[in-house]
């Protein structure tokens, strides 16, 4: 498949006699998809049940007739203010019971039946009208759930359609009181209609409880969001994308891809290194202006995971943004490598957003390809190259990687649920070894924890998965390759207790986790074979030792294909411990040098340089901010 650009367009912002030009300036620019209308509610229902649908008529039909292709967004993002006065009870509520009011965006509960079914009206007359347009070659749903917090709401709504969750779970209260221990302080329920939200409670509570909402509120995201799929699919043969985000786990987004056809997400590496990331000042400020060299490229695999293979950027950053705590200009070239290395990753479009930065309300100080005045900004130039580059350069094929990694949404649930240590946060030891395998020259394919056949791998590394569904360990017994599984991993059941026979019951691996410690940042346990565990650590009993801390404990197990990590390695025992388990694996590495980074796709071989300063490896010199390919 042809990779292609694109970019976001509102032109609901501009007047109608600038609509051609700028579609032709885009044409000319070399761009292919040009995404519109996700917050138009206003404009296209300007009173209830008064359409006006002239003026995006007008826009799709001027867009189509330069060449370009609409990707067409459903409005549900932005209810307009008289749904508020329809439906004043649709708010989402925060954990202290305040409703999340209107004023700029995602004002709106998932749970509320009553939004539900304007959103299926207000997609059912999109995609009867457009649904067979021609020049509609993609449609987005919503926009970026989870952005701004607004996954988890507390309001009536929301503890109505748990309440109905629950009950269609379990049946009986009975079943609920024992699955979630309820005879712990006296917790149990007589009946459905007692049991409230998780918040508000005294101290702690019970996890159990926490747990299934958060399943809870993962299922209303992926329920509304099938309720706009299954609408357009009536009307219209044209794919189906969601525009996910960088570092949002408040919902499983392989269960909401599932209802899909395309997964994106939106790309601001800038933001994301000030806002999202943890890492130390030095780290900030060597990243500063090109973002952090690992954290695009996690997400760029993860949402290939997503989307069963087809993902796009649908908003790449092209300049300053303007919600982050600091807002750097990125360095010349970054615009051109972020989007480069998206395609290297198997992105099948990059669009930039946005198309003209604009001169009002929240967003005006976020940079777009031109500036409020039409003028070129920084970015355009260099998303000029980009479309000249992929005009001339051969397709970029997908290429399967030696190493994957699991990712688990449920675990980020579990352990910011009981977390038993302040800085024990999920996508943090996750992103760890991903940034390990990036800094040994991997390419990494990130897989599901329910993946049922390991054998397309080499080496499978999964951290913090706290239950192991059964087909992923039925996986493992016949996996021939090697098997990285740890800290933490397989420590609870489904109903979040401690299992019996206790963790990580891996088979034929004779190991058990006997204690478990979290520890100061500043309290490392040193290993044998060098570098430390960090943040946590499990006291192992059994037979299987692979090595030792310095006090004699065990702290890495295995037997078979398996290896069970007892704790969190800091970046020496990380670099190496990966690094042995490729080489026992036959799988090449190639240590990295700083901020260089490798992807192999298909018969071609990427290097980025994240670094202000041209970087040379093994006679090949990278410019700053630039990349290199060549053939492999």
């Amino acid at each position: 498949m042809k990779r292609t650009l694109g970019v976001c367009y509102y032109p609901e912002h501009w007047p109608d006699a600038q609509w051609a030009k700028d579609a032709a300036r885009m044409a000319a620019l070399g761009l292919t998809w040009v995404r519109i209308a996700e917050f138009a509610w206003s404009r296209m229902e300007p009173e209830p049940g008064r359409m006006d649908w002239g003026w995006l008529d007008r826009a799709i039909a001027i867009l189509g007739a330069a060449g370009l292709k609409v990707v067409l967004g459903t409005p549900t993002a932005t209810p307009p203010r008289w749904m508020l006065t329809r439906h004043p009870d649709m708010l989402a509520m925060d954990a202290q019971g305040r409703p999340r009011g209107f004023g700029s965006r995602r004002h709106y509960c998932f749970s509320h039946r009553g939004y539900r079914a304007e959103c299926a009206r207000i997609v059912t007359l999109m995609a009867e009208r457009y649904g067979g347009n021609p020049h509609v070659a993609a449609w987005q749903t919503d926009n970026e759930y989870g952005c701004h917090d607004t996954v988890l709401s507390y309001s009536p709504a929301a503890a109505a359609a748990f309440r109905d969750w629950l009950a269609q779970k379990y049946q009986s209260p009975q079943a609920l009181n024992r699955a979630w221990g309820n005879v712990f302080w006296s917790m149990d329920y007589a009946g459905f209609d007692e049991i409230g939200l998780p918040n508000l409670t005294v101290t702690e509570a019970n996890p159990s409880h926490v747990m299934d909402f958060r399943r809870f509120a993962s299922d209303e995201v992926a329920g509304f969001n099938r309720l706009q799929t299954d609408i357009i699919r009536r009307h219209s043969a044209a794919p189906i994308a969601h525009n996910y985000m960088g570092r949002i786990t408040e919902f499983d987004h392989f269960a909401t891809g599932a209802d899909l056809d395309i997964a994106s997400w939106d790309s601001y590496p800038l933001g994301f290194l000030s806002d999202r990331l943890e890492a130390s000042a030095e780290h900030k400020r060597a990243f500063v202006r090109q973002g952090d060299p690992d954290f695009q490229a996690f997400h760029h695999d993860l949402y290939r995971a997503v989307g069963r293979g087809r993902w796009w950027i649908m908003e790449q950053q092209p300049g300053p943004v303007n919600w982050a705590p600091y807002n750097p200009d990125p360095l010349p070239g970054m615009a051109r490598l972020w989007a480069w290395e998206a395609f290297a990753h198997g992105a099948e479009a990059v669009c930039y957003f946005r198309w003209r930065q604009a001169p009002f309300a929240q967003e005006q100080m976020h940079a777009g390809l031109l500036r409020p005045d039409s003028a070129p900004a920084p970015a355009f130039d260099e998303a000029a190259q980009v479309a000249r580059e992929l005009a001339a350069m051969p397709d970029v094929a997908g290429t399967a990687a030696p190493v994957a990694l699991v990712f688990d949404y449920a675990s980020a649930w579990a352990w910011a649920t009981q977390p038993q240590g302040r800085d024990f946060d999920y996508f943090r030891l996750v992103f760890h070894f991903y940034r390990g395998l990036r800094e040994l020259g991997l390419s990494v394919d990130i897989i599901p924890p329910d993946t049922a056949d390991l054998s397309p791998w080499k080496v499978v590394v999964a951290p913090g998965v706290a239950t192991l569904p059964p087909a992923f360990l039925a996986a493992l017994e016949r996996f021939g390759g090697i098997a990285l599984i740890g800290p933490r991993s397989n420590s609870k059941t489904a109903d979040f207790a401690t299992p019996v026979p206790l963790p990580p019951n891996l088979p034929g691996l004779d190991c058990t986790v006997a204690r478990v410690e979290s520890l100061p940042p500043d309290v490392p346990v040193p290993l044998d074979g060098g570098g430390a565990f960090l943040h946590w650590r499990e006291k192992l009993e059994g037979n299987d030792v692979l090595e030792r801390a310095r006090d004699g404990v065990p702290a890495v197990m295995a037997a078979g294909s398996i290896r069970y990590l007892g704790g969190w390695p800091d970046d020496a025992a990380r670099y190496r411990l990966l690094a042995a388990a490729c080489d026992d694996a036959g799988v090449p590495t190639e240590t990295m040098n700083g901020p260089l980074r490798r992807r192999d796709a298909g018969g071609v071989r990427f290097y980025f340089n994240y670094g202000a300063e041209p970087v040379t490896h093994r006679g090949i010199t990278v410019p700053a901010a630039g990349v290199h390919w060549s053939p492999r």
